[in-house]
């Protein structure tokens, strides 16, 4: 029997806290906003006419929108509170799927910055920024290359000044100091 694969379950809620929740301020902030103009617009659009009700056991007349306005109120308030939850839950999903590269982009890219040119940005399948990680792959990837080219251009260098002039100490010294300083910046970088 085949053995299922355990699905990933993630063990932080936040990945980038701040990043996380101004989205999801702002995303409740704009169901805010559009609850209060419903409200005022079912309000403005109900003034023109009468309802009549039932106000402590008499007939009374009154404007629609005094009438529906604690409804309305309510109402708002109730689905404000639910889609502010639903919201909440559904941003912290969608956010994971962007904050999650981020945070990987920045921790892979402090690497890549201290000289590993072999280190590669991986990420999930379902996240978002997969053409930004495999272009900076390929940005890597030609720099580790190059670093490589430019190693062995130096080396090639050095062998050639060493045949041309091997008992020049002074030139000796120069050169290998050069090529000491080269080396080890080089294998720095692409190190593995």
């Amino acid at each position: 029997m085949a053995e299922k694969k355990k699905k990933f379950k993630r063990k932080q809620l936040y990945i980038k806290k701040d990043f996380q929740l101004r989205f999801i301020v702002k995303f409740c902030i704009i169901v805010l906003l559009g609850s209060v103009l419903s409200t005022a617009l079912v309000y403005y659009f109900s003034s023109d006419t009468l309802t009549s009700t039932f106000h402590n056991s008499r007939l009374a007349l009154r404007t629609t929108s005094e009438v529906i306005l604690p409804a309305i109120i309510y109402t708002n308030l109730i689905t404000l509170a639910v889609i502010s939850l639903a919201a909440v839950s559904v941003t912290l999903y969608i956010s994971h799927k962007i904050a999650g590269p981020l945070y990987r982009f920045e921790t892979d890219l402090e690497l890549i910055a201290k000289g590993d040119l072999t280190k590669r940005i991986r990420l999930r399948k379902e996240d978002q920024l997969k053409d930004l990680a495999n272009s900076l792959n390929t940005f890597v990837d030609t720099m580790h290359d190059r670093m490589a080219e430019i190693q062995t251009q130096v080396e090639e260098t050095f062998d050639a000044v060493m045949r041309v002039a091997p008992e020049s100490e002074a030139m000796r010294k120069v050169v290998g100091l050069r090529d000491m300083a080269c080396r080890d910046i080089i294998t720095e970088a692409t190190k593995k």
